[in-house]
């Protein structure tokens, strides 16, 4: 039977896209479930839209604990029948509730080889310490920060021009791959969580 996949987004949304795209040629045996953002104005949320695809706004701020935002996203999630989550650019820490419950199915992107340079602004903090290579990590989401195993990832070449904006890019080219072939290893029940590994059958 196969699964079915749903993002978490909080900006343009280009990753959950990369995915979704594969989900709809078929080359990701997979359903599509819900893009859920925590953003009203997320460009992920009309890209959704154009894909004919079922889309909610949930302001956190509505919420008084983070438990009680994330129950509601897990109630939709859980209507759509969610087999896996995408954290695709989702800019909000998860709770215990939230990881446990979804324990080893949520699959999270970050622009960097971890466990170097977790957090935010990863591509700043790869340049500010003068690295010669960066790259993008795929990883099961644990209550860690950028913390749990890591599934696959890849590498770029650091250049003395290089820029932020410009690392950034080239990294993001990368994330598309990884995330897209993380989410068809998952859907296809190739991934095994052996403590801190990932096994890939």
């Amino acid at each position: 039977m196969k699964k079915t996949v749903s993002f978490l987004v909080s900006g343009r949304g280009s990753n959950f896209v990369a995915v979704a795209k594969k989900i709809i040629a078929g080359e990701i045996k997979a359903n599509l479930g819900v893009v859920i953002s925590n953003k009203k104005k997320a460009l992920a949320l009309e890209k959704a839209k154009d894909l004919k695809m079922a889309s909610h706004y949930i302001e956190n701020n509505n919420f008084s604990k983070r438990e009680e935002h994330e129950e509601k996203i897990s109630e939709i999630l859980d209507n759509h029948k969610t087999d896996l989550v995408v954290a695709a650019g989702y800019m909000r820490i998860l709770s215990p509730f939230f990881i446990k419950k979804y324990s080893n199915r949520i699959i999270n992107i970050h622009p960097a080889l971890l466990p170097s340079f977790p957090g935010v602004n990863a591509q700043k903090q790869a340049l500010d310490y003068g690295v010669k290579v960066a790259g993008c990590t795929t990883h099961f989401v644990d209550e860690g920060v950028d913390s749990g195993p890591i599934i696959m990832q890849k590498v770029v070449e650091v250049q003395n021009s290089d820029t932020t904006d410009s690392l950034a890019e080239k990294i993001l080219a990368e994330e598309h791959l990884i995330l897209t072939e993380s989410v068809r290893l998952f859907c296809e029940g190739r991934l095994t969580v052996k403590g801190r590994k990932v096994i890939i059958s």
